[in-house]
């Protein structure tokens, strides 16, 4: 990633129409235009082309982007408002005007090196499993303690021998150190639907946390995942975080597609869940912005979310920002709550026992839960990943009229 900012040909797409005015969180907070897409280009090439000094206002407003990329979808000139975005966040860090805060810095150093990390999370791995919540963020879940996806991939390969699709699977860093049960359901769905599962060696981190941070580091992860993923005979790519599939999209294209794995499934028509006929649940879902923004993916398909089982909604705004941001809910916590305050609200009325938030990538997750561990939210729901809810269990086995390839 180079910390050089745009050339000043970088903004001369933007036409001033003000469409990303009603798509962006941060403007829709707080009505400021500086704190907008179309604010943000104006003041940045009014700098790059030297018109404007290098100012503490400018710092500001850059920082405020929450970098949802919804600005990107509204936008009829096809502005690349990300690829600014990430250039001047870079620059900004790189030229000492912007400093992640520490605990960003250390586990962006952290995430580079998979085997530490796993193991710097065990501790935190076990007390998930303990059932012990430790932060605002962490929703309820239980981890594998030691074994990791690899191993548990290789495993029900051995025992269950799917003959469909092969597909290599990016387990992520997060994810896999401290989400890990969410990695073990997608091994699960993907098998008893018959998909081969590979977890490549020597994959690492997307670059995604770097990208989010502005911090060195993103062009050696993207490299480690060509080598991992580049050169592999396999039909498709998956990953089951929005976020981290764009991410490794960016790093892999033009050569290979990522595929979120949720609109892998819904190609292959997948097993359906049987659920009581009074159940009351209720799932109300959520799109993470880097699924319809980032991936350009129209959204979760339909026919995933009946094989749930359950009965299912979009939610209210459920294209809108959550605030999460990949780090933003860290950097600028008040905004972030702000942001989730509006979008969550419905939550407080939503019809069902129990009430479901279902979304598809981990960081969302933790923003939504935190709605509730923070007091936004006063009354019971749980959060989980849409994958999740098409886990067939440990004991399962795979139809004997799945397509074969």
């Amino acid at each position: 990633m180079s910390t050089e900012a745009p050339p000043t040909n970088y903004f001369s797409n933007c036409t001033h129409c003000g469409f990303c005015l009603a798509v962006c969180p941060t403007y829709k907070l707080t009505g400021d235009e500086n704190n907008s897409p179309r604010g943000r280009l104006r003041l940045w090439s009014e700098e790059a082309a030297g018109r404007l000094p290098q100012d503490e206002w400018t710092d500001f407003y850059t920082a405020e982007c929450v970098g949802c990329l919804a600005c990107e979808t509204a936008c009829p000139a096809t502005v690349p408002y990300g690829e600014i975005f990430e250039r001047i966040r870079h620059e900004h860090v790189a030229s000492n005007r912007f400093s992640p805060k520490l605990q960003l810095r250390l586990a962006a150093a952290a995430v580079a090196h998979p085997t530490l990390f796993n193991l710097a999370l065990l501790p935190a791995r076990l007390l998930r499993r303990a059932g012990l919540g430790l932060h605002r963020f962490l929703f309820p879940g239980s981890p594998s303690v030691l074994k990791s996806t690899a191993a548990y991939a290789d495993e029900l390969m051995q025992r269950h021998r799917p003959t469909g699709p092969r597909v290599a699977f990016l387990t992520g860093c997060l994810m896999e150190a401290m989400f890990r049960e969410i990695n073990f359901a997608t091994v699960r769905v993907l098998i008893e639907n018959n998909v081969q599962v590979i977890i490549p060696e020597g994959q690492g981190c997307c670059g995604a946390f770097q990208e989010h941070t502005g911090l060195d580091g993103v062009e050696a992860l993207r490299e480690q995942n060509r080598r991992a993923f580049g050169t592999l005979d396999v039909d498709a790519i998956v990953s089951n975080s929005s976020g981290c599939g764009y991410a490794l999209g960016k790093a892999l294209q033009p050569g290979k597609q990522v595929r979120d794995v949720l609109g892998f499934l819904g190609e292959l028509s997948p097993v359906r869940r049987q659920r009581g006929r009074d159940d009351g649940t209720r799932v109300y879902v959520d799109l993470p912005c880097h699924l319809v923004h980032g991936q350009k993916a129209a959204g979760i398909p339909a026919n995933v979310l009946d094989a749930t089982g359950y009965r299912w909604e979009l939610a209210p705004k459920a294209k809108d920002c959550c605030g999460s941001g990949g780090v933003y809910n860290i950097q600028k916590p008040e905004n972030a709550s702000a942001i989730l305050a509006d979008k969550s609200a419905f939550l407080n009325e939503a019809e069902g026992a129990p009430v479901i938030l279902g979304t598809s990538n981990h960081v969302c997750m933790m923003q939504w839960h935190s709605a509730g561990a923070t007091g936004l939210v006063s009354r019971p729901y749980e959060v989980r990943h849409i994958i999740q809810l098409l886990d067939p269990g440990e004991n399962f086995s795979i139809p004997s009229n799945s397509p074969q390839p």
